[in-house]
């Protein structure tokens, strides 16, 4: 089937665009147009050839060679750059190295001082022991200890007696010994074995579940000469016991026994020579006093578990009580631990003290075992038993060192300054802790009073060397800043000495890249100055050309987009040979001038031609307000589709608006000019096909069965009136301003044909 039939109104459309003279269809065609006019003769204007300075300078890189600001770049920044590294490198290392010493010597300056406050607090404490040693109130109180101990061989033990001092064991003392260290013991195994040991710990030490209570007592009223000596010297031990901190007092005779415990403990009466504590640290310090030929000397025990203490580490402090030269027994005091703690600690003032996060110093033994409690312990238990247990510590010892608060005698330190330190040397080094840390330790061998100890001050070499690791930092971020600043100077300066060139050169090249109408400010005087005119002028001269270009272009733009759609237009700019789509959903309009020949005949064919024009420019503007595409139009004809170029699903709805505006329009235009123009259009939807026809002369144009109907469609009747298929009626849905008008054959068989109805106005 033809696109458009045979007839009258369908040669119209035609008839006008075959008419097109052949130079408007030369102009349409952007490909006919030189974009660059020969020069005329005589013209400065260059070719081609030679336009595009963008290559020589090219080619003037391919050679390998800098340009001259690259030269004083690389010149300013070797020199300064060399400069900054050198003064720089000085600094960091003349840095590095004193805040490495400071480091070094603040561990330093804490076991010295550590080392220092130990020995004095030592020797005060030693120094109160035989100060009390030689007082009279001592001596009295040996001696008349001595003598009730004595008449207490005699006296029997009751029944009553002993089953108190039994029970006392069992369900006392045992019960929180093994609380204590852990473990079960026997209470037969510590049971008192004489009977002078019972009597006294039947009133001294039964009755009490708690040494605070013990020693408050001072006459227990059995009207013995011992607890006569209790209760006289009782008050002055006591006093003496809670001033200084003692953990515990004891006298003992020259044959072993212990007379008295300020606390009445599981050790009064007790033979240190037969008896269950022979040997221990007590028994030991004791022969080694009695030895001694100086009533100012004294004997220091290590730290070792002591029983009646509960297990806990005990240290002794042991003088002899002498009289005239003679030696009247031995006086212990138990040395508290946290005397030595206070010490090692700062009385835990780290912070206080300078020593950050991690600084701590403390004390090991020849044992490898610890001495005094690490600072994590005290603060971050929790955290100080995953390390230990890390670093290699048994988690059983780890979880008593937390359960006790405390790590003397249980926490071993196997590491390279207490190694060295026990060898006798005296250093610093960087090390691996008992905690899996690495830190910085000084170390150095400690004597005091016979004691085998080191001492040990370190702290995490992440907190001693954060100044170096700062200054690394900062010195790096200098020399960066330095840098950066000097390649920015450098930059500054080789750019003012190139910049006449460096603009010349990048508007030549945005001439080369097509921009038109490049100057660059100059002044005339020198070379590169009269260049830079030249340059100007040049680019004018191609302003201008380019102007008439670009005017030609948009001629041929604008007659393009009046011969087809914008889209089409553009691929046949681009060189399309044969454009043609096809379309599958389109509603097609085609509308139709009644009685234009009649009101024309008088009027001159410009005239004419000119109220048709408005007819069309006023459909144009209502196609547009719809979204309906112009196809093509002719004197009394007007083709016009929805759906093609933007496919739309209401397309049918607004190509039925539109023709119900076109009845407007024919309505004013009559009323205006006194005409009695109709219209009459036909609507139909279905599949087209549009594209470009001709070779010489070309005509875009839509054709198929939809245009075909449409055509016909308005034609089914000669007066005027707006026609749609039963294709468009079953789009619209249900309407009442429809009337049937028909049918139409097809060759799918008749369709019909409806009349849209317009309402009285």
């Amino acid at each position: 089937m033809s696109a458009v039939p045979s007839s009258p109104s369908d040669a119209r459309p035609t008839d006008t665009a075959a008419g097109a003279t052949p130079g408007a269809t030369n102009a349409a065609d952007p490909r006919l147009v030189d974009p660059i006019p020969p020069a005329a003769p005589g013209s400065t204007t260059p070719d081609p050839a030679p336009r595009s300075p963008r290559g020589r300078w090219r080619r003037c890189r391919a050679t390998g060679s800098l340009d001259i600001q690259s030269k004083l770049l690389v010149m300013l920044l070797a020199v300064s750059v060399l400069a900054a590294l050198v003064v720089g490198a000085v600094g960091y290392v003349n840095g590095r190295d004193s805040l490495q010493a400071a480091a070094l010597n603040q561990v330093t300056a804490l076991r010295e001082s550590r080392i220092t406050d130990l020995k004095r607090s030592f020797n005060q404490f030693t120094q109160t022991v035989v100060s009390q040693s030689r007082n009279a109130s001592v001596i009295g109180a040996t001696k008349a200890f001595e003598a009730g101990w004595q008449d207490l061989q005699a006296t029997p033990v009751s029944a009553a007696d002993q089953s108190a001092v039994d029970g006392w064991y069992q369900d006392t003392f045992i019960p929180q010994l093994d609380q204590r260290s852990g473990g079960r013991a026997n209470p037969e195994q510590f049971a008192p074995t004489r009977d002078p040991q019972t009597y006294l710990q039947a009133r001294y030490t039964a009755p009490y579940d708690d040494y605070d209570k013990a020693i408050q007592q001072d006459d227990a009223g059995d009207g013995s000469a011992w607890s006569a000596a209790h209760s006289e010297y009782q008050p002055y031990f006591r006093q003496a016991v809670e001033a200084q901190g003692y953990e515990d007092l004891l006298l003992m005779n020259t044959d072993g026994d212990v007379l008295y415990s300020a606390y009445g403990g599981a050790d009064l009466g007790s033979d240190l020579e037969d008896g269950p504590y022979r040997d221990t640290n007590l028994a030991t310090g004791y022969e080694q006093a009695l030895q001694l030929t100086s009533a100012d000397a004294i004997v220091v025990t290590d730290f070792a578990r002591y029983v009646p203490s509960l297990n806990v580490p005990t240290l002794w402090v042991m003088s002899p009580v002498a009289e005239d030269g003679k030696v009247l027994g031995v006086m212990a005091v138990q040395v508290p631990i946290d005397l030595i703690n206070q010490v090692m600690t700062g009385d835990q003032g780290w912070q206080k003290d300078g020593l950050g996060d991690t600084g701590e110093s403390y004390i090991v033994g020849d044992d490898h075992l610890m001495r005094s409690y690490p600072r994590q312990l005290l603060e971050h238990p929790r955290q100080y038993e995953r390390d230990v247990i890390a670093a290699g510590t048994a988690p059983a010892t780890a979880k008593r060192e937390v359960a006790v608060r405390g790590s003397v005698l249980l926490q071993q330190v196997n590491t390279t300054p207490v190694a060295r330190a026990l060898q006798g040397k005296t250093g610093t080094v960087i090390a691996t802790d008992h905690q899996g840390k690495e830190t910085l330790a000084a170390y150095a061998p400690l004597e005091v009073d016979g004691l085998r100890w080191v001492v040990v001050a370190q702290m995490d070499t992440a907190e001693a060397f954060a100044p170096i690791n700062d200054l690394t930092r900062n010195t790096g971020l200098a020399l960066v800043g330095i840098i950066v600043l000097v390649s920015l100077l450098s930059l500054l300066l080789a750019q003012v000495f190139v910049r006449p060139i460096r603009r010349l050169q990048t508007a030549v090249n945005r001439v080369g890249a097509g921009e038109i109408g490049v100057e660059v400010r100059t002044k005339p005087g020198d070379e590169i100055g009269d260049l830079g005119v030249a340059f100007n002028d040049m680019s004018r001269s191609l302003r201008v050309k380019q102007d008439l270009l670009d005017d030609q272009r948009r001629q041929n733009d604008a007659l393009l987009r009046t011969m087809m759609p914008d889209d089409v237009a553009k691929r046949y700019k681009q060189g399309d040979q044969t454009i043609a789509d096809d379309h599958q959903d389109v509603a097609v309009v085609y509308a139709d001038l009644i009685g234009v020949d009649d009101f024309g005949g008088s009027l001159s064919a410009e005239e004419s031609l000119a109220l048709v024009n408005d007819i069309w420019r006023s459909f144009d503007e209502a196609a547009q307000r719809h979204g309906v595409e112009r196809v093509r139009s002719t004197r009394s004809g007007y083709l016009a589709s929805c759906g093609l170029s933007v496919p739309r699903v209401d397309n049918v709805r607004r190509v039925v608006d539109f023709a119900a505006d076109a009845q407007a329009v024919i309505d004013r235009f009559n009323a205006q000019n006194g005409t009695a123009v109709g219209l009459r259009a036909g609507i139909d939807t279905g599949g087209v096909t549009s594209g470009l026809v001709g070779k010489s002369s070309l005509i875009y144009d839509m054709w198929g069965d939809a245009v075909s109907l449409a055509f016909r469609v308005q034609g089914i009747a000669p007066t005027p009136g707006v026609f749609a298929t039963q294709r468009v009626v079953d789009k619209l849905g249900d309407r009442n301003d429809l009337e049937e008008a028909g049918t139409v054959e097809t060759q799918n068989g008749p369709q019909r044909v409806w009349k849209f109805v317009r309402s009285a106005r």
